[in-house]
């Protein structure tokens, strides 16, 4: 999956998601045979209202957490006692930062001694499933239906974030950080042109391969930047899978988004199909190659660090950026969205799409929670307006201010700090979001970073139309502890071959005269099982109502 930066406004997990399941031990009885079994603990104080306060008697509910960026306490942080106030619900926060993350929360839960919520934690959907199933961390499936009426009405608007959170054992056990699927310009990975280079060299924007090589080419050639030296760079990324990312649907592949790379649904028989060993993935690398080869790519994109891209990118020396918005992250406003273009076989997509389900396992409820229905109308706040609103904003007229048709902004405070704070730490001081994960619901409405800017809501506009739609774009699919232990491993090193095979293809350490031998040791690797394994979790997904 393409890594995206979020500006200065950082969305993005931060931490790798791995199939392995965590330590062993600490935890209960096997409830896997009932599909929705009750939550543990007794109530007290009115859940079965709606508003506030949630609870009639103050409650104290304890929570772990990983932060991210801000280093306020969150006992003390602001957010957290004006919401305790509304609520009458007293969180009391152990937090760790994100490089022990992991290891404090898996020590946790192998020794017994976890909280009653593990929130912004991280966890990944072995974990999920393993602990699900044990019963330390409880179903939410009836919660949602009962005490969250904010979550389940984006469920019902947008089933496939059902399909995506719902384990194989027909469950939910946590709630995740979602993206607006109206929010375009988050999910689209659409790379971006410095327009002046255009206009200095008479080129239009590209619309097919052939139109986008010789505008490569010309950056290259043609003193693009007007300081009398060949210091431009045509396409300048880290790594081969922005382009291949970008590339793909013009030769009409990853038709189901990019959470799922290595797979997609083949035209013929509406089955996974393998992308990496189709025939139109080859006919994409030969393209690429040839950009390569002809000097039309950073020379050093297979190992080029970041700070290099984004020392060039500050200069102005990127013909294309692939990131986002490169006024946000490089100061540069001159650069529009390219062209969605159209491949050797007809086809035009932007197959670089994102799932709106981001971050899996960010609350949890664990069976030592005494108010497990107090706690699911806890969060369920934050995935409506109002609550979304003061997550990402704060209060008006001290953290932001709002005009008359309801468009809001920081206050000069955070956006402007007079004692040098960047964005993430002046809105750190009062708010808990920046640079992590959390179970929420990002709107284009009130979110300040690089993919609001008016810049990047055009050019998603501009490649809409050649757009996977949400109903199109596969989740991450979810695998069974028995398909991870029995596939994991063949997995791993399939994906693992492809993404170290696909560079050498493209600089020409390997040759395309090696291409059947490249096939035949995904076959030896276990593919068969591989593909088989997906189709599985597919029809699973397509099953969940």
């Amino acid at each position: 999956m393409k890594v995206k930066k979020w500006g200065s406004m950082v969305l993005t997990s931060v931490l790798s998601v791995t199939m392995l399941a965590a330590c062993s031990g600490g935890t209960t009885k096997d409830t896997s045979s009932s599909p929705n079994p009750a939550p543990a603990g007794s109530p007290s104080g009115d859940a079965s209202g709606s508003g506030f306060p949630i609870s009639k008697d103050k409650i104290t509910i304890n929570a772990f957490a990983g932060k991210f960026i801000s280093d306020a306490d969150w006992n003390t942080i602001r957010i957290w006692q004006e919401y305790e106030k509304m609520t009458n619900v007293h969180i009391n926060w152990e937090t760790v930062q994100k490089d022990n993350l992991k290891e404090k929360r898996n020590l946790m839960l192998a020794g017994g001694n976890y909280p009653e919520i593990f929130y912004a934690s991280s966890f990944p959907k072995a974990d999920l499933i393993k602990y699900g199933k044990q019963g330390a961390f409880l179903p939410l499936n009836d919660l949602i239906d009962k005490q969250m009426p904010n979550f389940k009405k984006i469920l019902e608007k947008y089933p496939s974030i059902k399909k995506a959170i719902t384990m194989p054992d027909g469950n939910i056990y946590s709630i995740p950080t979602l993206f607006d699927p109206e929010f375009k310009s988050v999910l689209y990975g659409t790379p971006w042109v410095k327009k002046p280079w255009l206009d200095k060299l008479q080129v239009k924007e590209p619309t097919n391969l052939d139109e986008f090589y010789a505008m490569l080419k010309a950056f290259k050639e043609n003193d693009a930047n007007g300081n009398g030296q060949k210091d431009e760079i045509a396409w300048g990324g880290t790594g081969t899978n922005g382009i291949l990312s970008y590339l793909k649907g013009a030769y009409g592949l990853n038709n189901r988004g990019l959470s799922n790379a290595n797979v997609d649904s083949d035209p013929a028989t509406g089955k996974i199909r393998f992308v990496p060993a189709d025939p139109k993935y080859k006919e994409l690398l030969q393209y690429v190659n040839k950009l390569y080869n002809d000097g039309l790519i950073e020379k050093d994109i297979v190992t080029v660090k970041s700070s290099e891209i984004d020392a060039k990118g500050m200069e102005g020396k990127l013909g294309i950026v692939d990131n986002v918005a490169p006024e946000a992250i490089y100061n540069q406003n001159d650069y529009v969205g390219l062209p969605v273009l159209k491949g050797p076989h007809g086809d035009q997509m932007n197959t670089a799409v994102y799932s709106p389900v981001w971050g899996f396992g960010n609350y949890v409820l664990t069976d030592k929670n005494k108010h497990p229905e107090q706690s699911a109308r806890w969060v369920d706040y934050f995935f409506s307006p109002e609550g979304t609103k003061m997550f990402f904003m704060g209060w008006k007229g001290e953290t932001y201010n709002e005009d008359a048709s309801g468009n809001v902004d920081y206050v000069d405070d955070i956006k402007k700090n007079p004692n040098g704070l960047n964005l993430d730490q002046a809105v750190g001081r009062y708010l808990i979001w920046p640079g992590g994960l959390y179970p929420g619901f990002v709107t284009q409405k009130y979110f300040k970073g690089a993919e609001g800017l008016q810049s990047s809501v055009d050019n998603a506009k501009k490649s809409e139309a050649f757009s996977l739609t949400q109903d199109k774009v596969w989740p991450s699919l979810n695998f069974t502890a028995e398909e991870q232990a029995a596939t994991g491993t063949v997995q791993n090193d399939i994906n693992t071959y492809v993404t170290e095979m696909q560079d050498k293809f493209i600089i020409g350490q390997v040759g395309f005269d090696k291409w059947d031998e490249y096939v035949a040791t995904l076959n030896k690797m276990g593919l068969e099982k591989y593909v088989k394994t997906y189709q599985t979790a597919l029809d699973r997904y397509s099953s969940v109502k």
